[in-house]
């Protein structure tokens, strides 16, 4: 591949499909200054926004008439059209998460202080884009805006004098070892205008490595880098904890788990944010790699946030983390976030405890059967309501455990998935429904399991009619944003 920086003020763009991943690749094309163009039939909310031109239809070839680039973000049969048709055209295609119809591959970025530095794995790997994205960003020093007015300034001096090519990274790495009042050349002799001098070039035997101020010797290593462990709640970003966006502003650092909506990402606007949750099996970093991440960013002065769905310390291994930094001696604090444990049932119209129904709640994971079957052995079926979290899709398992421990199977049943979303679904009916897998939901999002006689109280506090005994789905409770 050959890597390129593209002008793209005034050009024509055409980005194809209006859903969140087009969403998420507009901002940097709008920031080039492109002359951008959407077409999909349906138009996210965040791209209506963008004040960009909008056609809100299917693509057709035309659309590409006089485009310098465009941005395949829809299904995979229309990025196949888009690519051919700009084949025919000479135009370069970004497909996103589609390499196979795709002949331009936009890159990890870091960029600070006017300099940009891109990463590319040819579209084949883009958490290793990520994690060497992050790598090099750890390793550029801070005050890099003085590094490059210096080498501005060097520049023109080299210019004006007619200094070789070849001598001038010897002399740039003298000029900027000035700035920490260090001499680059061999005795002290090197000077950051040496190449103004008669003969200056030829001082210098070998001039050391700036020092970075992310080294013990930098004059900014007095600033204190600090960690949060932060819940971010179940989704929503109004359920946020106001101390939570306080350190989502002023954060450097943001490592994310899965399933952090991205309207909540936006409250760290000047910070770099990196992905470490898991998905699906895919793990891009270890539980110890994240430890040492967050260890070595807060070590070099950066204010970190490690941010959570729900609590940090409900099955987030927050507890793990906090220990880690403990042990590294690394300032932290821990922000509370609204479990899913409490606020899924909540928003589903159960409360998890009601006087006369239900005294206690125990809240388990459900990602592991054998472990769920451990946690219940000790509890007495019908008085304590049961709170699964990541078991949507062992549900049925799980509701036979119960039933196997003494559960009636007319106990009601619930499952809730993504809770407090637009898209929330909640699905009502009995353990014997759930253990015989007739939960009628699309588990595309985080759910939550509830067991209790508890269960049936929502359909009185959302005033529902009464479901005569019939397993009852219901989408879209709640829509705040």
């Amino acid at each position: 591949m050959l890597p390129l920086f593209l002008d793209l003020a005034g050009r024509r763009v055409v980005l194809v499909g209006g859903g969140r991943v087009a969403a998420a690749k507009l901002p940097a094309i709008v920031a080039a200054g492109a002359d951008v163009r959407v077409v999909a039939p349906a138009i996210d909310a965040d791209i209506e926004r963008a004040g960009v031109s909008i056609e809100r239809r299917g693509f057709v070839p035309a659309d590409l008439d006089e485009a310098w680039l465009v941005v395949a973000a829809a299904t995979p049969a229309v990025n196949r059209e888009v690519a051919e048709a700009a084949g025919a055209r000479r135009i370069f295609v970004n497909a996103v998460d589609d390499p196979a119809n795709a002949t331009a591959f936009l890159s990890g970025v870091v960029g600070r202080d006017g300099v940009t530095i891109a990463i590319s794995t040819n579209g084949d790997a883009p958490a290793l884009t990520a994690l060497l994205r992050e790598a090099l960003d750890a390793l550029l020093p801070r005050d890099l805006s003085s590094w490059l007015a210096e080498a501005r300034r060097q520049r023109a001096i080299w210019r004006r004098e007619g200094v070789a090519m070849q001598k001038r990274r010897p002399l740039l790495l003298e000029a900027l070892n000035a700035l920490y009042g260090k001499s680059g050349g061999a005795g002290g002799a090197g000077r950051a205008g040496g190449a103004g001098e008669s003969g200056g070039a030829g001082k210098s035997t070998g001039p050391t490595r700036p020092t970075s101020p992310t080294s013990p010797t930098s004059p900014s290593e007095a600033k204190t880098g600090h960690v949060s462990l932060v819940g971010a709640g179940p989704g929503d970003p109004a359920l946020l904890t106001r101390k939570a966006l306080a350190r989502l502003r002023g954060a450097d650092l943001v490592l994310y788990d899965a399933l952090i909506d991205e309207h909540i990402l936006r409250f760290a606007r000047r910070a770099q944010r990196f992905f470490v949750g898991k998905r699906a099996g895919r793990h891009p970093l270890t539980q110890s790699a994240i430890h040492a991440l967050m260890i070595r960013a807060a070590r070099r002065g950066r204010q970190v946030v490690r941010l959570k769905g729900g609590d940090p310390f409900v099955f987030g291994r927050g507890g793990e983390e906090a220990l880690a930094l403990r042990a590294a001696g690394v300032p932290f604090d821990v922000v509370p976030g609204v479990t899913s444990a409490v606020a899924a049932p909540a928003l589903a119209g159960i409360p998890v405890t009601h006087r006369g129904l239900a005294s206690a709640f125990l809240v388990v994971s459900g990602h592991d059967e054998e472990a769920f079957a451990s946690a219940i052995a000790g509890v007495e079926p019908g008085g304590t309501t049961i709170v699964a979290l990541m078991g949507v899709g062992r549900s049925a398992a799980l509701a036979g455990r119960l039933i196997d421990r003494g559960w009636t199977r007319a106990t009601p049943a619930a499952v809730i998935v993504d809770a407090s979303m637009p898209g929330q679904q909640v699905w009502r009916g009995t353990l014997d429904d759930l253990a015989a897998e007739r939960a009628d939901i699309i588990a595309a999002g985080p759910g939550t399991i509830v067991v209790g006689a508890v269960v049936a109280l929502a359909a009185q506090i959302h005033k529902a009619e009464a479901s005569q005994g019939a397993p009852e789905i219901v989408r879209g409770y709640v829509s705040r944003r």
